[in-house]
């Protein structure tokens, strides 16, 4: 998209003019003058987004301006590096060098000469289109409803979700009650809700039985209409939509009946129809399908949407005989492991098998080897979904979706195709990659990792990306892409489409796109075949993203640590963490433009002086098997650094001011002076420190971290034995940072009878992590009036045998108890049985699985006493802990 661009590259100016104005000198005036410019084309396309009619003439406009954008984005970094260059070796003045250069003469030229002229185009191309075409959902030009072609035979997989959302209907209510179904593109909603449209029991059960198809354009006076023709034969087509949805509240009121709407897309058409349905009508049901799931908690906040599994393999193997053999059993021997092998690679999405199974259907009928014609389908189905799906269902399917994503979430949205298949996405670096490329954009009261966040949410909801696993507090630690998706945002990210990234492939020894066609991409993702890749000398002058996400970690000789940064001068990502340097290259200091770094290595220690030159710097993450890790250079220089984050202990060697944007360093060594450090880096938010840590109980440096949420403390007495040297005791509860939410400790082999008297007093601390001996001792007697906001606790590897609690209320908030390797405790308190929602349990006593096993039962039954429709308990065992 255009927007994000202009407003990156706004961003960067605006920042050059105010806090690198030597840089610039000489060319203040330009810069100010494209600034202007980019302001105008940013309201330009921030107005235009609301204009649901651009059609195709309006995005290659869009793509202009982009790639007008881009090149000024270029000339501008490109001048940059050069001065920063001549600077290292000739010692020249910024001042004259900037001159010498002639930027403003650049920046003159490239306003005038493409950012002007193709502004002036879209605007002029923009003017005769019809913008202010309003969304069709009125009574203006009303047209019949159309519900997509539904299929009635081949049905596999639905009868466990029929049964368990019929069940659901036929539950008594006191008003009208809303029962919704969601789901990723492609996955079946519509065909379940039409089974259960046509099941007899269903009939039998509701005299009135409706089936409207909304739809992404619905007309809500055509909506009404549908209903009516249900209930009347009486034509009220001249009737106003008011009428109408008086009308249609007067016929329901009384009535049983069952409305179902397929296909919501948004709030706005839910609030709409909803006004029209009689709410304390207790007889009446609504079905929906929705790919958003804020839709369907806008239209019933007391019940949780019924989010639709994926096909199991059996189940995606029985549907591809079907559609290939029309029965179950009918596939050849030969063909049957291919089979199977292609069925799973679906990922157990019903249009990728039908899809698919049409391809093979074909490759069935027709001449040749069929043996070797599927073989070449099982090597790429998902690249076979879209490529040879002559209906293009696959992608039209997902591009409804794609075409409704704001603005601002649609580079988000195709970035995910640079991880390989399958690949499980950490929430962390993908929200730090998202910034990094400048495609999160600034909102109120919000900073960048927020705004992040609620992007990565916001797809979710839209099931366009999957969650695979939650933290403790509640939020998205890693989530994933199904393949199907994934080559959508390939294709949408190609160099002919969007130019947002290209994947560099090796086929048969050689490399697509060749070393010689990346002159003019973007970014670049590589998954095998690194080394050859990097001997080729490749030469990326545009490059801003270079990524590595090899499965297996590569070992770099020492004649190529200068290649990647001598290939991309222009790098803003550098993400090669399977790539492990010898030691940290130097030469990565002279990318200037650099806001992302991830690079790993068995001996990397330190990270050079040179590197406080990295203004621009925003993320730097290494992976190093070293104990510590040396900070040399000066980090309260690098003003953007926002994340410094590793296992080793970090040594800060100097630091003269504060590092203002600094919001993780971890892991600090306790070595350090904390109270220097920390209290040069007051806006921390995620700490880790590691070390010996008995200084800390008389330190006052946490206590001023008043934005500090998250803290680990590791007590590391290395090369002493851990148990021989136990922490005597930790900072008393007001030495601790006061808006604390996450305590992680590890090794601290501290005394249960502290944990009351401590950790217990802290008022907002919702999450407690204790790992590796961080108490020790057979028995904890809890104090009932601790832990006043504790929601999580995890305890793993302890000595513990007894646990007990008084008082009235110990952990009333306690929603989630994960015990790992406890295997000498007997018992839970059983006054947790109240709060509890989720036991995770590996490696503990029989007692403690039959624990969990009473408390599943005792959850199950009041809830179904209580028809509870939220919540719940869910009991986790470990694999063999279940015996």
């Amino acid at each position: 998209m255009a927007e994000p661009a202009v407003t990156f590259l706004l961003e960067n100016v605006q920042k050059l003019l105010v806090d690198h104005i030597k840089l610039v000198s000489g060319a203040e005036n330009e810069l100010r003058l494209l600034q202007n410019d980019l302001l105008l084309m940013k309201a330009f396309l921030e107005e235009s987004a609301n204009k649901r009619e651009k059609g195709e003439l309006f995005r290659q406009n869009e793509r202009q301006i982009r790639e007008a954008v881009y090149k000024a984005e270029d000339t501008i970094d490109a001048c940059l590096t050069q001065a920063a260059a001549a600077e290292r070796s000739k010692g020249f003045a910024i001042k004259n060098l900037s001159k010498r250069l002639d930027l403003a003469k650049k920046v003159k030229s490239i306003r005038e000469e493409d950012i002007q002229p193709v502004f002036f185009r879209a605007r002029m191309d923009f003017g005769n289109l019809p913008i202010d075409r309003e969304p069709v959902t009125t009574t203006q030009n009303p047209h019949t409803l159309k519900s997509p072609l539904l299929r009635e035979d081949n049905l596999v997989g639905f009868e466990d979700e029929a049964e368990t959302l019929v069940k659901y209907i036929n539950e008594e209510s006191d008003e009208l009650d809303v029962i919704s179904v969601v789901g990723m593109p492609g996955l079946g909603k519509t065909t379940l809700a039409w089974k259960i449209y046509r099941d007899q029991k269903i009939a039998f059960e509701f005299p009135i039985k409706i089936w409207v198809y909304v739809s992404q354009d619905y007309n809500i006076k055509e909506v009404f209409l549908t209903i009516l023709k249900k209930l009347t034969q009486q034509d009220m087509s001249k009737l106003k939509e008011q009428e109408l949805a008086e009308k249609v509240r007067h016929y329901l009121h009384s009535s049983k009946f069952i409305l179902f709407l397929d296909d919501i897309w948004s709030g706005e058409a839910w609030n709409l129809i909803a006004a029209a349905l009689p709410k304390k009508n207790g007889s009446g049901k609504v079905l929906i399908t929705s790919r958003d799931e804020q839709v369907a908690r806008l239209a019933n906040p007391k019940r949780d949407p019924h989010k639709l599994r994926f096909l199991n393999q059996q189940e995606s193997w029985e549907l591809l005989q079907l559609e290939v053999f029309a029965r179950f059993d009918d596939c050849p021997s030969e063909l049957n492991v291919l089979g199977k092998r292609i069925a799973k690679q679906c990922g157990g999405v019903p249009l990728a098998i039908v899809v698919i199974g049409g391809i093979l259907l074909k490759k069935l009928s027709e001449s040749g080897n069929v043996k070797e014609e599927w073989e070449k389908v099982s090597n790429s189905v998902s690249a076979h979904q879209l490529s040879y799906d002559a209906q293009n269902r696959t992608e039209n399917i997902i591009l409804l979706s794609y075409n409704k994503l704001p603005h601002d979430l649609r580079d988000c949205f195709v970035y995910l195709g640079v991880f390989p298949e399958d690949t499980e996405i950490p929430t962390w670096k993908l929200i730090r990659l998202w910034i990094a490329e400048g495609f999160v954009q600034q909102k109120a009261e919000k900073c960048l990792e927020e705004v992040a966040e609620d992007n990565l949410k916001e797809l979710v909801a839209r099931n366009l990306v999957m969650v695979d696993k939650v933290r403790a507090s509640g939020e998205i630690k890693a989530c994933r892409v199904h393949d199907m998706i994934r080559e959508f945002c390939i294709n949408q990210a190609a160099f002919a489409k969007q130019n947002v990234y290209q994947e560099v492939k090796n086929r048969e020894g050689e490399f697509y796109p060749a070393t010689s066609e990346i002159l003019k991409s973007r970014r670049l993702c590589i998954h095998s075949y690194v080394v050859d890749f990097l001997r080729k000398k490749p030469k990326g002058p545009l490059v801003r993203s270079f990524m590595c996400f090899s499965k297996e970690a590569i070992n770099l000789q020492a004649e190529y640590v200068t290649a990647i940064p001598e290939a991309f001068s222009l790098l803003r990502v550098l993400d090669v963490n399977p790539i492990k340097f010898p030691k940290f290259p130097s030469k990565i200091t002279h990318l200037i433009h650099l806001r992302y770094i991830a690079i790993s290595g068995d001996n990397l220690n330190a990270l050079p002086d040179a590197a406080f030159k990295l203004w621009n710097l925003q993320t730097i993450r290494i992976d190093t098997t070293s104990r510590s890790f040396e900070i040399k250079a000066d980090i309260s220089k690098m003003t953007q650094l926002r994340h410094l984050k590793t296992k080793a202990a970090i040594v800060v060697k100097e630091m003269k001011g504060r590092a203002e944007s600094l919001q993780t360093l971890s892991r600090l060594s306790a070595e350090c002076r904390l109270s220097d450090v920390l209290g040069k880096t007051p806006n921390l938010k995620n700490l880790g420190i590691r070390g010996k840590l008995d200084s800390l109980s008389e330190d006052k440096c946490l206590e001023k971290l008043n934005r500090l949420q998250k803290l680990k403390l590791v007590h590391d007495v290395f090369p002493a034995v851990k148990n021989e040297k136990p922490l005597s005791r930790l900072p008393q509860p007001e030495r601790f940072p006061p808006n604390l939410k996450i305590l992680k400790l590890s090794s601290t082999f501290l005394d249960w009878r502290k944990m009351d008297t401590t950790l217990g007093k802290l008022p907002n601390l919702e999450v407690l992590k204790l790992k590796e001996n961080a108490f020790m001792g057979e028995i904890w007697q809890a104090d009932g009036q601790g832990f006043p906001s504790l929601q999580y606790l995890q305890i793993a590897r302890t000595d513990l045998e007894f646990w007990s609690a008084s008082g009235d209320h110990p952990f009333p908030k306690l929603r989630c108890l994960v015990l790992k390797n406890c295997e000498r405790l007997e018992e839970i308190p059983s006054v947790l049985k109240k709060s509890l929602q989720v036991l995770d349990i590996e490696r503990v006593t029989k007692s403690i699985v039959e624990f969990g096993r009473e408390l599943e039962r005792e959850k199950l039954q009041n809830q179904d006493q209580l028809r509870e429709r939220r919540g719940g308990f869910k009991l986790i065992l470990a694999p063999g802990d279940g015996r």
